[in-house]
């Protein structure tokens, strides 16, 4: 695998790094949004490698935590969209309603299976009604861990963005994400694999502490969404910490923002793309780099003047339009890297 186009240097401080103290980035990076989603079931290994076949600098693991403590990767700990786990009868009992982050659902939840238990199940495609093609890939891969995504962007000389998901409803449950992750990423290698990881969550707390509980060094980014706040800090918004005063708050502890692409490039009520906010310059003012979400290539998600197709086609929504032309667009604005379903087309669209 050639090297990535891309270069990290270790902080000169324990913990998460700021811009003044670590990376430089040649040109935007291309985070493969859990692997090649659009072309392979999301958290496999198998779209975690195609996503490095397509030339992605990082691909990125959504974690959470099983029974026995162990960091695996699932975009949600709700998992009946996203394995077999429902057609298996002998977990039929483990289905249950849950509250997560004031979110009440019914399923089966990662946090109530031990590792073992969940090896047995299958992966599947969460949204078939747009990625049909992708549920020829149904009941082929396990669910990977943490540890073995780190082996693999090791062997493939990528970079690791992983995900600290529902961190403070895992602490409630008695799992804490943050000495398991430290754990996982001495296990996988230690600083040499710290060297090439991001770590992201929509959460404050467990970013700060990440540098308070180790002398290994990485790269966090704050997650910002263009409505709500962060679970831990009921008496804070979104809208507040992307504030002049917020954003120097957040470069405290990270070396980076990731907002939700609409922070950036906003679209109109007709959904059509609009003129740039000034967030990636207010941002980068407080020294820290921009890596917005997400970037997928199917009608549905797209601006209607980047949409392809015969609109009156059944399939319509599930085309691919040019999501080549959207990433350019955040790119014209300044963005350091962008997450994306199909890192392929981004690769193109930086190219």
């Amino acid at each position: 695998m050639r090297r990535r186009d891309v270069v990290l240097g270790a902080a000169t401080l324990a913990g998460c790094a700021s811009m003044s103290e670590s990376t430089t980035h040649t040109r935007p990076i291309v985070i493969a949004h859990r692997g090649a989603s659009a072309f392979r079931p999301e958290h496999t290994l198998a779209a975690y490698r195609l996503a490095i076949a397509q030339g992605a600098d990082f691909i990125e693991p959504d974690l959470v935590m099983t029974r026995d403590g162990v960091l695996v990767c699932r975009h949600e700990n709700e998992i009946s969209g996203t394995t077999d786990v429902a057609q298996q009868a002998e977990f039929a009992d483990r289905r249950k309603e849950k509250v997560v982050d004031g979110v009440t659902a019914t399923g089966w939840w990662v946090e109530d299976f031990t590792l073992a238990e969940l090896k047995t199940l299958r992966c599947i495609e969460r949204i078939p009604q747009l990625r049909q093609a992708n549920t020829a890939y149904n009941g082929q891969e396990q669910i990977p861990t943490f540890v073995e995504v780190l082996a693999l962007a090791a062997e493939h000389n990528v970079g690791a963005y992983p995900e600290l998901k529902h961190p403070t409803f895992l602490r409630e449950q008695g799992l804490d994400p943050v000495p398991a992750f430290i754990a996982a990423v001495r296990e996988a290698g230690g600083q040499r694999v710290a060297d090439r990881l991001f770590v992201q969550c929509f959460e404050i707390w467990p970013l700060p502490l990440l540098a308070q509980m180790s002398s290994l060094r990485w790269q966090c980014v704050q997650l910002v969404s263009s409505e709500g706040g962060p679970w831990d800090r009921r008496d804070l918004t979104y809208a507040q910490m992307l504030s002049d005063d917020g954003l120097r708050r957040v470069a405290e502890y990270a070396r980076g923002l990731g907002p939700e692409k609409s922070l950036v490039i906003p679209r109109s009520a007709e959904n059509l793309m609009l003129a740039p906010t000034d967030l990636v310059t207010r941002a980068h003012a407080a020294n820290l780099v921009v890596h917005p979400w997400t970037f997928r290539p199917e009608n549905y998600f797209l601006a209607n003047d980047m949409r392809a197709g015969d609109a009156s086609s059944p399939p319509y929504l599930a085309m691919r339009g040019d999501v080549e032309r959207e990433i350019r667009a955040f790119i014209a604005v300044g963005v350091d890297g962008v997450f994306s379903d199909d890192p392929a087309a981004a690769v193109a669209a930086r190219g």
